[in-house]
């Protein structure tokens, strides 16, 4: 935090896809503040209904049997929306949240059903999950594990691009003690790697095989970014559980949620009072105002046609990317899949600045021109299937091809009866 105690970059104001700074510069907002500002900034149809909203009922608890109306809204609209058939909904404050509430629900459903021994979780190299402490064990980011003390021990982090290495790793720990497999359908913060050509799809299969839950990470790739609602379509594929936040408000007000397949439900929506109870909860999970923003969110997803915009403009983006990397100071482009993309800086060079002293300036520009940290890092360890300059290219440049590619249009939103889980299974949980 020294480092940018008297540096700080204060974003004053947004409008579409810009943003100024206190001092009224403009900046193009490339990363879409924090992969969240899916609609763009400034929208008043968003602000409109949160304040019509607050006027109503600003928010109320979703323990037991209570409920809101748009929570209730929301998750039917979510689960209409969700590549499995008799989805479930359960409400979060965010993406984190979200992540840490789908480890519990993962092993809570092995142990309703009788298996309670199904408990190790494997996760990816470059994968991020959140930051709760859930979420921090399975991180394949080495930085955001360490210095936090012991974490838990019942996981493992496989190479990102092997179906091969969770094959072994499920055979090596015993189908039978394996609960789930977190997967990021494009690894966002670790780097940006979109997945080798019939990855997601043989994890799919391994995963079945195995019995091994799938849970899919959406939290970055969803509501428009791969150019479907929660970006694991374009693979045909239908997981076990999706967690989300981020782009279904469009980073408003915060929430997010995890999306659970009608078979991981229902242990828990058995009839009377002798089905399992799923005690896990949020103190803000389906806050009224933060669901009349998604809701609002949604409207303009689809009424403006910008969810299947990820996938339109993923070819101009990675080439535009792509131009970039001829700069000398650049190694190469990543992306081809929706729009996330990445220019990886060449590391001798990044290497070389970072032992250079700053120079004094007040002036912003110059400064940020220059290191400001005092000691080069660790340069960056790609993963493994990079080795050359044209093994990259064609790596980046694969991606699938399936029927439900985002090519043929954002799936149905026939809307299915459904009911917020947040309402009803989490009773007895508590408050937090």
């Amino acid at each position: 935090m020294g480092s940018v105690a008297r540096s700080e970059l204060v974003i004053d104001r947004g409008e579409d896809v810009w943003v100024w700074d206190a001092d009224g510069n403009r900046y193009f907002d490339a990363t879409a503040s924090l992969w969240y500002a899916n609609v763009g900034h400034g929208r008043r149809e968003i602000a409109d209904a949160v304040y019509a909203q607050m006027q109503r009922l600003e928010a109320y608890n979703h323990f037991g049997d209570f409920a809101s109306g748009p929570a209730i809204e929301l998750c039917d609209r979510l689960a209409g929306y969700a590549p499995m058939d008799g989805a479930k909904v359960f409400l979060t404050s965010g993406g984190s949240d979200s992540v840490d509430t789908a480890f519990k629900l993962a092993r809570r459903y092995w142990d309703a059903i009788g298996e309670p021994a199904r408990t190790h979780v494997i996760s990816r190299q470059q994968s991020y999950h959140g930051t709760h402490g859930l979420g921090t064990a399975i991180a394949g980011i080495p930085a955001n594990r360490v210095g936090w003390g012991p974490l838990i021990e019942d996981q493992t982090i496989v190479p990102w691009d092997s179906v091969d290495a969770v094959a072994d790793t499920i055979a090596r720990q015993g189908a039978e003690r394996v609960a789930a497999i977190f997967v990021e359908p494009v690894i966002g913060a670790g780097g940006v790697f979109p997945p080798p050509e019939g990855y997601i799809e043989g994890i799919a299969e391994v995963c079945r095989e195995a019995g091994v839950l799938l849970v899919c990470d959406s939290v970055i790739c969803g509501f428009g970014r791969l150019g479907t609602w929660f970006g694991i379509e374009r693979w045909g594929v239908e997981p076990d559980l999706i967690t989300f936040a981020k782009g279904v408000t469009s980073g408003y007000l915060p929430l997010g949620g995890v999306v659970a397949s009608a078979r991981i439900a229902e242990p828990f929506w058995g009839p009377g009072p002798g089905s399992p109870v799923l005690r896990q909860g949020v103190t803000y999970a389906g806050h009224a105002s933060c669901c009349a923003a998604a809701l609002a969110n949604l409207d303009i997803l689809e009424g403006e046609g910008l969810l299947a915009k990820g996938a339109e403009m993923e070819d101009a983006l990675l080439a535009a990317l792509e131009r970039a990397a001829e700069h000398p100071g650049a190694d190469h482009a990543r992306g081809g899949t929706g729009t996330m993309g990445a220019l990886e800086l060449d590391a001798g060079l990044v290497a070389e600045r970072c032992t250079s002293s700053p120079r004094s300036t007040s002036s912003r520009a110059a400064w940020a021109t220059t290191p400001r940290w005092p000691s080069p890092p660790t340069p960056p360890t790609r993963p493994s299937g990079r080795s050359c300059s044209a093994c990259r290219r064609r790596a980046r440049r694969s991606r699938p091809s399936c029927s439900s590619s985002s090519s043929s249009g954002p799936r149905s939103t026939t809307r299915r009866p459904t009911r917020c889980w947040s309402a009803t299974a989490s009773s007895s949980a508590g408050t937090t």
